[in-house]
């Protein structure tokens, strides 16, 4: 097995006994990215050097004291929204030319402080403004879209380029391109995680959160995040898997409307596997669910045209068309309707934190469908009729961001194409221990953290059924 190919967990076992030293796992991820990037396009900016230097210091350190060092010499992908002191933060956009960063954003100062070394700033749609990610391809098929806005993170993570990336998730943008590469993406509880330094897109519903191979590696980056990264020197302690007294919330309405039969299979399939580990599933009714992608637009579309204001009035043709529409759309809406959007997102929190004292968390699928093909703007749904690609893989992670309750989504299976379908746990806020101990029990269950095949001929030969790994 390459450096590269470990997961964050265990590169941080291995550094930590000597078996493997941070420059040795730099070096082995920023060859995997020379040898990806002509296929996948990741990467605004690889800082190979920066990371250099990192995983030297990190050495340094991991030899006065392993217990300081969580995250010793781990290459990291940071989705280009985030600040890094020195470096451009473009947001993959033409607006941002010439931009550099004067300090660190506060998860960029923690993630360095616990030891981790910048690989490179990340492709996102650009400003987090849409769910494909176009300079990005999928890493199980280079013809179909990442997803987005975290295309480049998740992408990165799934090819063995980043050991684990930041992303932000407004819409669904971690947990999206999370689902559609085959790796796991976390959003945190609303405000748990510093924003400070990261561009916005939303800022009544944008939350920064890890995307990495296993969930007990999002378990690591999350204390980083947080601030209580534990001074430990062995491997992080594993969550129970016994899940027994666990109540799992199956939605009796909307998560399983319209959604591929592929999707439905695997994820309730997934869902019975943690029924077998002891989990005890509860029907439950998606309160106000007609109304959230009416909320979801009425929050973020006025907030983004605000954020953009000068910028649209001065240079609106260095926007890409679809950005530009949707920020030039944002100038239109009137006052009145966002503070109704205001009002019905905190119902609609009210209703949900009702819903989730009858359960532990809820499971779904993360979005509907797999990865569409790049040139295609729309899907034909189960029933018939046809729904944007944007529109339906923002439809099921929404309402996570319009709570702000943390959600988690879970690799379960591979549709007959060979694509990577998730599952989506969501919990009470602040609550994301259980999320993640669910995950890890049932990620137990199969094969964690296996790279995407970069480079194989989609489709054809070689493709298989339905799955549940």
């Amino acid at each position: 097995m390459q450096p590269y190919e470990l997961t964050l967990t265990d590169a941080a076992e291995q550094l930590r006994t000597r078996a493997l030293s941070p420059l040795e796992l730099v070096d082995s991820v920023l060859d995997r990215i020379a040898a990806t990037e002509p296929r996948l396009g990741a990467y605004v900016t690889v800082t190979a050097e920066r990371a250099r230097r990192a995983a030297r210091e990190a050495g340094h350190r991991l030899a006065a004291d392993p217990a300081a060092v969580p995250l010793p010499g781990i290459p990291v992908g940071l989705k280009d929204l985030i600040d890094v002191a020195g470096e451009p933060t473009t947001a993959s956009s033409r607006v941002r030319s010439g931009h550099r960063a004067g300090t660190d954003s506060t998860v960029t100062a923690r993630v360095t402080a616990a030891g981790a070394a910048l690989v490179g700033k990340t492709h996102t749609h650009e400003f987090a403004y849409g769910l494909t990610t176009p300079q990005t391809r999928n890493a199980w098929d280079q013809r179909r879209v990442a997803g987005g806005s975290s295309g480049g993170s998740a992408v990165a993570v799934a090819a063995g380029a980043a050991t684990f990336a930041l992303g932000t998730d407004t819409g669904g943008s971690i947990r999206v391109p999370a689902a559609l590469n085959g790796v796991v993406g976390l959003k945190p509880t609303f405000g748990l995680v510093p924003r400070h330094g990261v561009t916005p897109l939303s800022w009544s519903l944008d939350h920064v959160g890890p995307l990495t191979r296993t969930v007990e590696d999002s378990s690591l980056v999350l204390a980083v995040l947080t601030g209580n990264a534990p001074r430990d020197p062995g491997p992080s302690p594993r969550p129970a898997h016994d899940l027994t007294g666990l109540r799992v919330g199956v939605p009796g309405n909307y998560f399983f409307d319209r959604v591929d039969p592929e999707v439905e299979t695997a994820v309730r399939q997934a869902i019975g596997r943690l029924a077998e580990l002891g989990a005890r599933l509860v029907d439950v009714e998606i309160p106000m669910a007609r109304y959230v992608q009416a909320v979801q637009w009425g929050l973020m579309v006025p907030e983004a045209t605000a954020y953009h204001e000068r910028t649209l009035r001065t240079v609106p043709e260095l926007y890409a068309p679809d950005v530009r529409i949707l920020l030039e759309a944002g100038a239109l809406l009137p006052a009145a309707d966002y503070l109704r959007a205001q009002r019905a997102r905190t119902l609609m929190r009210q209703s949900w934190l009702r819903m989730l004292e009858t359960v532990d968390l809820v499971a779904a699928p993360t979005v509907p469908t797999t990865a569409a093909e790049a040139d295609r703007a729309d899907r034909s749904r189960p029933d018939g009729t046809v729904e944007s690609v944007s529109d339906s893989y923002v439809r099921l992670s929404a309402p996570a961001d319009i709570t702000g309750v943390p959600a988690l989504t879970v690799p379960v299976g591979h549709d007959r194409a060979g694509l990577p379908i998730g599952m989506q746990l969501m919990g009470r806020p602040l609550e994301e221990a259980v999320l993640l101990r669910a995950g890890h029990a049932y990620e137990r269950t199969r094969q964690p953290g296996t790279l995407a095949p970069v480079g194989r001929a989609p489709g054809g030969a070689g493709t298989h059924a339905t799955t549940v790994l």
